[in-house]
Order: structure tokens, then sequence, then C-alpha cells
């Protein structure tokens, strides 16, 4: 693993790792992507409310990758 990579943690067995680097990112394997597909599929995980416009308006401008001054998006 590359030592500078974003470390997470995956959302089904919680090991950290690269795991946005790997084709089943934010999941450390094939295994665990499919267990919480399952979750989804049986029911277990559900979303709460329906999404309502509101819930998008800090979306609607362009990306600024954390800065709060849009000009100086994109300069890391």
């Amino acid at each position: 693993m590359n030592p500078r990579a974003a470390q997470v943690t995956c959302p089904t067995c919680k090991k950290t790792g690269d795991w946005l680097a790997t084709p089943w990112g934010p999941f450390c394997s094939k295994r665990c992507k499919l267990i919480d597909l399952g979750k989804w599929l049986g029911g277990e995980h559900v979303i709460s409310e329906p999404l309502r416009a509101e819930h998008l308006e800090k979306y609607s401008g362009p990306p600024t990758n954390g800065h709060s001054d849009p000009s100086k998006a994109g300069d890391n």
C-alpha cells in the first residue's frame, strides 16, 4: 500500500486500508461489498426519508476541493 494513500475503513468488516484504490472500494474485498449489497436488498439498510431539494442545496455550486474560497479550487 502507498503510505500517502487515503486510509479508509471498510464499512462491513472495519479493516483500515487504501480500499479506494481497489476495484471494490470503499470495501476491502468483493465479499464485503456483496455482504453490504445483501443488507440493502434484504432491507437491513434503508434510507430514512425521501430526498428533498433542500438536502442538495449545499452541493448546488461548483466543487471547491475543501477550500472556502472558490478562486483557490484546484490549488494543492
